[in-house]
């Protein structure tokens, strides 16, 4: 296998086919690894909502416990709902987490990376080779157990959505880092020296990146 070979993952996802161009190919997609995705979800932010659980149950208990509380219950009850919201949105991140799952999806083609994302309606955020400034690699403990990595991709311009931006709980992490990369830096070099990664006949604005 080249290092420009294509490869991917069949998902038969019509939704994917359809945001592609024409004259564009597809080198490699694929969905985030379920449980990997999953129990992130469930870690992250897990010892924030255990902590405010337990700080806002002793302070329950001790209202509750003086007796008074049935005068103050009109207070305390929506006090308390909305000091609890750090909990509410871990709990949303749980058990949305499958849905999101479902929803998440990876796609590198030879003009740019496509990330699809959402809960009830669809994202689909692109990135162009030529845009992204650098291409990070990040393997946590977590990750490292389950067998997957997260790739960040920071973008130049304005249009740049921080912890949106990646590929998460990929599993063949360690193939798709350096040809990200590799791509990378071959567009953008093509850009400061036209033509080292096109054809001869280098027809303009339909010229396909050679792989």
């Amino acid at each position: 296998m080249s290092k420009y070979d294509t490869y991917h993952y069949s998902l038969n996802d019509d939704n994917i086919q359809n945001i592609l161009t024409s004259n564009e190919t597809l080198l490699w997609e694929a969905k985030p690894k379920k449980s990997a995705f999953i129990i992130n979800k469930v870690i992250r932010m897990f010892p924030i909502a255990l902590l405010w659980i337990l700080f806002d149950g002793f302070f329950l208990m001790t209202f509750l416990s003086t007796g008074a509380w049935e005068s103050m219950a009109f207070f305390i009850i929506p006090f308390f709902a909305f000091h609890l919201m750090p909990v509410w949105i871990w709990l949303s991140h749980v058990i949305t987490a499958y849905k999101r799952w479902k929803n998440t999806h990876y796609i590198m083609t030879d003009k740019r990376i496509i990330i699809q994302s959402g809960f009830i309606g669809m994202e689909y955020q692109s990135l162009y080779y030529k845009d992204i400034h650098n291409v990070h690699l990040n393997i946590g403990i977590i990750d490292k157990c389950l067998g997957v990595g997260d790739i960040y991709f920071h973008v130049v311009g304005s249009y740049e959505q921080k912890g949106q931006s990646a590929f998460l709980d990929i599993e063949d992490v360690y193939q798709i880092y350096p040809k990200i990369q590799q791509i990378v830096m071959d567009i953008q070099t093509d850009i400061e020296y036209p033509n080292a990664y096109r054809p001869d006949e280098n027809p303009g604005y339909h010229t396909k990146y050679k792989q």
